[in-house]
């Protein structure tokens, strides 16, 4: 997260969003200066045994609060909660939203300064279709094969991404309010963040053969004496300073070149000769 800021100061956010995108969405609006309360259901969020460290971080500074949404003693205390918030964060299936009388037309009519910002898996009238981050990944090319075996992602992308974008479409919302006077309602899709990110593989830029994709022996993955470096040297400047120094034009002498040390030594030499080069961790 970036340094915080006081950019949403006197700003209030409620979320409902618990496991990735929504948390993540939370976090950033409040390293931008707004207050958020995050609700809870009494089961809490599964973040919170599975990667502890991780759902502080995305939590720091916020007030978390535990309600059960389908008691009335729960939507009387949401209401309130509402009743004084600038934005609110879902992460729920549109369905969901309208048993606990959370939708947009529900809250809008109650509050009509509140900013909605809905987080769905797919867009508009599949917005009930279930899927996660490894479904919108899978459908769009990015899960990778090892040795024709596809692993499962290191990352998640079309969370992360949806929770960025999710944090945009909340500045987006208050800044149409400033304009209007009235709340507006978001929508942000992950299967459209994850297939935003699968474009550069889309349009051939990372595809095998591609100038990101093996095409430049400048840019890739070498093997060293104890490991795996990355080499980014893609621009000419780079690329040839590159090849200058080790006496090796192709892809075949650079490997041959790398082997000859371990891999935090390469990164120290890249360091002394200005070249894009960095260590992978250890498996």
């Amino acid at each position: 997260m970036s340094t915080d800021s006081p950019a949403l100061q006197g700003i209030s956010v409620v979320t409902i969003a618990t496991n990735v995108p929504g948390p993540v969405t939370a976090a950033r609006l409040k390293a931008l200066g707004a207050t958020v309360t995050k609700v809870e259901p009494p089961s809490g969020d599964l973040i919170t045994s599975v990667a502890p460290d991780y759902y502080a971080e995305l939590t720091a500074g916020q007030e978390v609060v535990t309600l059960d949404l389908k008691t009335p003693e729960g939507g009387v205390a949401m209401e309130a909660l509402l009743s004084a918030a600038d934005i609110f964060i879902t992460s729920h299936r549109p369905s969901a939203l309208a048993r606990l009388g959370l939708d947009w037309d529900s809250v809008h009519a109650r509050h009509p300064r509140l900013c909605h910002v809905a987080i769905v898996g797919h867009p508009g009238p599949d917005a009930e279709v279930p899927g996660h981050d490894l479904t919108y990944q899978a459908v769009n090319g990015l899960i990778l094969a090892d040795g024709g075996t596809p692993r499962l992602p290191a990352t998640l992308i079309a969370d992360l991404a949806g929770g960025e974008r999710a944090a945009t479409a909340a500045l987006t919302a208050l800044f149409a309010r400033e304009r209007t006077g009235a709340g507006s309602y978001w929508e942000v899709a992950l299967s459209e963040a994850a297939e935003a990110m699968a474009d550069p593989l889309r349009h051939g830029l990372t595809a095998p053969g591609g100038l990101l994709g093996g095409a430049v022996p400048g840019y890739a993955i070498y093997p060293t004496q104890d490991g795996f470096i990355a080499c980014a040297a893609l621009e000419p400047h780079f690329l040839a300073r590159l090849q200058g120094l080790l006496g090796a034009g192709d892809r075949d002498g650079l490997a041959a070149a790398f082997r000859t040390r371990p891999a935090a030594e390469w990164v120290e030499w890249a360091r002394e000769h200005d070249l894009p080069i960095e260590a992978l961790p250890h498996a």
